[in-house]
């Protein structure tokens, strides 16, 4: 099993271009199923059943969340077809396994005030404070995921035109516009920010830490936590809180939903639907609170 693991993980790296962290998910659910397979004495996946998969379900029980169980039935799926492919499988016994139900909820957004004052709390007369202004004037500008700021190198920056190539999921690269004001925050960082903490060295990478190294997504995170907290945001904010709020606000003021998708790279226009629906939401909260006879 441990082989036909690898295998498929080595072809979703390579032939799927997969992201490490979407492999290291895939990896991690994948180990733990196949760990419970053989606990119960199955030694191949060819073995596998229907009823052994409804099994580990059932024995997961209330110890994780409906999303997760579905993120792992999507994991079997895809490995099961990988297998059938490669004749290591007679059939996909996860085929018939109804995903778990779970809600799903709208995306978490700020309001204008808050992201004004958010963008507000880094002190831009140090080369922290330079970086952390750029950080999060890129992020509200182009909707970026955090692991996307996080591998932006300089190449990909370009500042006379307004724009950032980014490559995303499944490494496609796309064109993301940002606006003046992360334009310039940037153009800041990267003119004084940037090479007082470099010192020395060729990092590629935009974003540094104080160690002249680039930042880590759990670095981004603490970040923008931190300025949260100064702001006085009570929402536990995230990164991805900051692209839903980006995609939100885009929206409300007129975009279309087919450059939005183009902006935050959905490769399926019914994810980037879930923002009218967070838009709708809003405006009725907008309504009652305003309206004279709500």
């Amino acid at each position: 099993m441990d082989h036909l693991l690898d295998l498929f993980l080595s072809y979703l790296s390579v032939e799927r271009g997969l992201s490490e962290n979407t492999l290291l998910a895939y990896g991690s659910d994948l180990q733990e199923i196949a760990q419970y397979f053989k606990e119960l004495g199955i030694s191949g996946f060819d073995e596998v059943n229907r009823d052994h998969i409804v099994g580990y379900l059932v024995w997961l029980g209330d110890s994780i969340s409906d999303r997760s169980k579905a993120r792992k039935v999507a994991a079997l799926r895809s490995l099961f077809k990988y297998l059938e492919r490669i004749g290591k499988a007679p059939a996909n016994p996860a085929a018939r396994v109804r995903f778990p139900r779970f809600l799903t909820g709208l995306p978490k957004v700020l309001s204008g005030k808050e992201v004004e004052a958010l963008l507000e709390g880094p002190d831009v007369a140090t080369p922290l404070g330079q970086r952390d202004r750029a950080i999060l004037e890129v992020f509200y500008a182009t909707g970026l995921r955090v692991s996307e700021l996080t591998e932006l190198q300089l190449h990909q920056i370009h500042l006379d035109a307004g724009y950032l190539v980014v490559r995303g999921k499944g490494d496609k690269e796309r064109l993301v516009p940002m606006g003046e004001w992360a334009r310039d925050a940037l153009l800041e960082y990267l003119r004084e920010g940037r090479p007082a903490l470099l010192k020395r060295g060729s990092v590629q990478q935009v974003f540094l830490n104080h160690r002249a190294r680039k930042l880590t997504r759990q670095g981004v995170w603490k970040i923008i936590k931190g300025y949260a907290v100064r702001a006085g945001i009570r929402q536990n904010l995230t990164p991805h809180m900051l692209r839903h709020s980006f995609a939100t606000h885009l929206l409300e003021n007129g975009a279309d939903l087919r450059s939005l998708q183009a902006m935050l790279g959905h490769s399926n226009i019914s994810t980037t639907q879930i923002y009218t629906h967070v838009a709708g939401v809003r405006l009725k909260e907008i309504h009652q609170k305003y309206h004279p006879r709500p």
